[in-house]
């Protein structure tokens, strides 16, 4: 009965509005079913609905095997294969002696024609179960099985922003699987260190921002050339912490409302400074908890200066040329060279080490060296070797470049004094 009258209902949305108020009055007079319905957004919020996600979580763990229309992803680093239904697909369910039943759909396309209508879960049952649903079904049942579905299915993701307007989804997402930890990340390690006690103590911290009324989250700014690191420092902070990872393009974002949604989901005519900086220490930075926010930069002189005051990110964090404490947790790393090893079996330390004080090359050259090396199958000692001819020539090539560089450097600040 509760589908015929489901189907009935849905019929009346192509008959004139005077008239389905009357046929629905009637109708709901004899009717005995109740409907609850969860959408995938409110009108009211930016972000997914937290209790559809546990409701999608939760048909797809109890109910999906009884669904004719299933779709399917996979799940726990491809070990596990994730089945929901469909849109349009209705499944039954029974909690303590009552039927249920429950529908899956997307609401109508709005005026705009969205790619993507947001989605909803509808609950059909009896009303003599009211209290049964209303206070043990679906906030006890329903959602602490849904919650322990997501956690056990859980896989780090990686989101990018999505450019287009039209789409009802702000992220798209990859699965996370870089392995980058701390113990392998090239740095030195009294800076890793400081990183990973402060980070420790953010997590450990949440009550006392909540005591002096400041929302729940660090910033970090990475500043240093290309190939320092910085994108393996996020991806070691993200498998420390268990976090997922929002890389946000702002070249892509067209208004400050585009920004709001963006940051509200991650827990005026276009984007302004003042508009991120009001997601980063403002009102809205309150909109959503336990955030690390990262800033990344290979220029920090060129950086506006309201952006990295005191006080708007917590650490300024430089990304390094390498450093012998840098190349031997790389040679650790690549070589297997423990640190008993290092100058006595391995001569050719010494030289490494002076020539890092002279020569500026980044940690990322110096791995690249020693894997290419490797997957040759060449030995440590001939894997060094190849990293100093390496390092000589970044040398040469330094001596060769200074004298352009000073050259560009003094016709740039002639032209700013002309300006002047």
């Amino acid at each position: 009965m509760a589908p015929v009258a489901a189907r009935w209902l849905e019929l009346l949305g192509y008959v004139p509005a005077v008239v389905t108020n009357r046929i629905k009055k009637f109708f709901q007079y004899f009717d005995k079913y109740l409907q609850i319905t969860i959408n995938e957004y409110s009108a009211e919020s930016f972000h997914r609905s937290d209790f559809f996600k546990n409701v999608e979580a939760y048909l797809s763990d109890a109910c999906a095997s009884r669904g004719r229309k299933l779709k399917a992803e996979l799940c726990m680093d491809f070990k596990k294969l994730q089945v929901n239904i469909d849109d349009n697909d209705e499944v039954t369910d029974s909690f303590e002696g009552a039927t249920l039943w429950w529908y899956a759909g997307t609401k109508e396309r709005g005026p705009r024609d969205m790619t993507e209508p947001p989605r909803y879960f509808r609950l059909v049952f009896d009303q003599c179960h009211r209290d049964l649903v209303v206070n043990s079904y679906l906030p006890k049942h329903v959602l602490d099985r849904g919650r322990a579905v997501i956690l056990e299915n859980r896989r780090r993701r990686l989101f990018t922003n999505i450019s287009s307007n039209n789409s009802s989804k702000i992220w798209s997402h990859v699965p996370f699987e870089h392995t980058a930890t701390f113990e392998t990340l090239a740095m030195d390690p009294l800076k890793k260190a400081a990183i990973k006690a402060d980070l420790e103590a953010f997590m450990e911290s949440k009550d006392d921002y909540a005591k002096v009324g400041k929302p729940w989250k660090r910033g970090y700014l990475l500043y240093g050339p290309p190939g320092t690191g910085k994108s393996s420092m996020i991806a070691a902070t993200a498998n420390f912490l268990d976090y997922d990872i929002y890389d946000l393009e702002l070249t892509t974002v067209k208004s400050n409302i585009q920004l709001r949604r963006l940051f509200i989901e991650t827990t005026a005519n276009k984007v302004t400074l003042s508009g991120l900086l009001n997601f980063i220490d403002g009102l809205w930075s309150a909109c959503g908890g336990e955030r690390i926010i990262v800033f990344t930069t290979n220029h920090l002189n060129k950086l506006d200066p309201a952006l990295i005051r005191p006080g708007r990110m917590d650490m300024h964090i430089e990304m390094s040329y390498c450093t012998f404490e840098v190349f031997k947790i790389l040679a650790k790393n690549y070589l297997h060279i423990e640190e008993h090893e290092h100058e006595h079996e391995h001569e050719l330390f010494g030289e490494i080490r002076h020539l890092l004080d002279e020569t500026k090359i980044t940690p990322a050259v110096v791995a690249e060296t020693l894997m290419s090396k490797k997957r040759k199958r060449e030995s440590n000692g001939d894997c060094l070797t190849g990293l100093v001819e390496t390092m000589n020539k970044a040398k040469q090539d330094a001596a060769v470049a200074k004298p352009k560089e000073e050259q560009e450097e003094t016709k740039a600040k002639r032209w700013q004094r002309r300006r002047k």
